[in-house]
């Protein structure tokens, strides 16, 4: 048995090419199809996940999964909103209370998220550093963005422009980090938070400036008009919210018509959230409320047909590889028509023979088997996490 095993071994070192090229491909069509399963079937735990924490959301007539894929993952970069007095509706309703959402503007590619200090309770967020944002121009980061960015509480993060070309659509303001979340393996990791009056500022409905009424902005005064007075266009406005300037920011109009982009109403039992849902569907026309999980799993069937089709794709490339790899070893056998020739007139037994020529199949098929099942068990711990920042780089 030793002579046996000495010599498979050392043809399999003589023909280690041919049999790294057969154990790669197997291998590749014995993961593949378990990969594809184990990556959808996390996705879609998540994407439910998700969308049963936050099974209501109300945004602008649109698209129903443009606004559940935004309000759920801030990926949507939509531009349909609604006025802010739109929670002010939803909580005089009674039936729930409202927390609001305004993901339009982002901080290189992470998105920043304006909505209220009840959020990080709501999602069960925990911080690893600092506070909670309390002020105006305080932002709270995801475990994502500080590892990524290399930055924590006491440094800062700065909105980006939309365009460009264009830095007067949107106002480039620079936020202190006043707190770190612990990783919680979902899209808040990548988010950026802060007050929604910070996002207003960020978009240019707020702002802070020097004070005209000092004798130093005389030449900024274009002109008086009573108790108001007009600035020129040299007015220096802060781009950094800090305590000795707060006092001067500032929005003009009224609040409740400066935009969001969804509302998650948060009901106290089903009884609630049934009759909320009754009152936006048949009393209201011009919002929208939608089911996330409705959404989510109509999503879900989609990505299941086309996992199907590629399932269907490789098992054909499976076959294919399995037809090469068996005329490959046939013709191997062939080959060694003459080994098992000189074997036999040495005295080796016809159960050695086969043993020793069975050693290239059983070595290809095991080795194949060994390291399909290594690749899904990393697969399965790495896999979905390795998509995400692929998809984010």
């Amino acid at each position: 048995m030793t002579d046996l095993f000495y010599i498979s071994l050392q043809y399999i070192r003589h023909h280690r090419v041919k049999l790294a090229v057969l154990t790669l491909a197997i291998t590749l069509v014995g993961w593949l199809p378990l990969a594809i399963q184990s990556m959808v079937d996390q996705t879609a735990e998540q994407l439910l996940g998700r969308a049963n924490s936050t099974p209501l959301v109300i945004g602008a007539p649109g698209s129903p999964l443009e606004l559940s894929l935004g309000s759920l993952y801030f990926r949507s970069r939509t531009q349909s909103t609604l006025p802010y007095g739109e929670l002010s509706a939803l909580q005089a309703t009674g039936y729930a209370r409202g927390i609001p959402l305004y993901y339009r503007f982002r901080a290189r590619d992470y998105p920043i998220v304006g909505t209220s200090p009840d959020y990080l309770p709501y999602r069960g967020l925990r911080l690893s550093q600092g506070r909670n944002f309390a002020l105006l121009g305080e932002a709270v980061i995801g475990a994502n963005v500080a590892r990524e960015l290399d930055i924590g509480v006491g440094d800062h993060v700065i909105s980006s422009p939309e365009s460009v070309f264009d830095l007067a659509g949107v106002y480039p303001l620079q936020m202190p980090v006043v707190g770190v979340l612990s990783p919680a393996l979902g899209p808040d990791d990548d988010a950026i938070f802060v007050d929604l009056k910070t996002s207003w500022v960020i978009q240019g409905l707020g702002h802070g400036h020097q004070e005209l009424n000092r004798r130093e902005a005389v030449g900024q005064i274009l002109k008086r008009e009573g108790n108001n007075i007009v600035a020129n266009a040299s007015l220096r406005q802060f781009n950094k919210i800090t305590p000795d300037n707060l006092d001067s920011f500032h929005f003009h109009g009224d609040n409740a018509d400066n935009p969001i982009s969804a509302i998650i109403p948060v009901t106290r039992d089903e009884k609630s959230a049934a009759l909320m849902l009754g009152h936006y569907l048949e009393e209201r026309d011009d919002v929208q409320i939608v089911r996330s999980q409705r959404v989510v799993s109509e999503l879900l069937d989609t990505v299941f047909t086309v996992r199907d089709y590629v399932v269907v794709g490789i098992a054909l490339v499976a076959v294919a590889t399995g037809t090469v790899a068996i005329l490959v070893f046939y013709l191997s056998l062939r080959l060694r028509r003459g080994e098992r020739f000189t074997l036999a007139r040495i005295g080796a037994s016809r159960l050695q023979i086969v043993t020793l020529m069975a050693t290239e199949v059983v070595f290809v098929l095991s080795l194949s088997l060994v390291l399909s099942l290594l690749l899904t068990l990393l697969t399965q711990q790495f896999g979905l996490s390795l998509m995400h920042q692929l998809l984010l780089s």
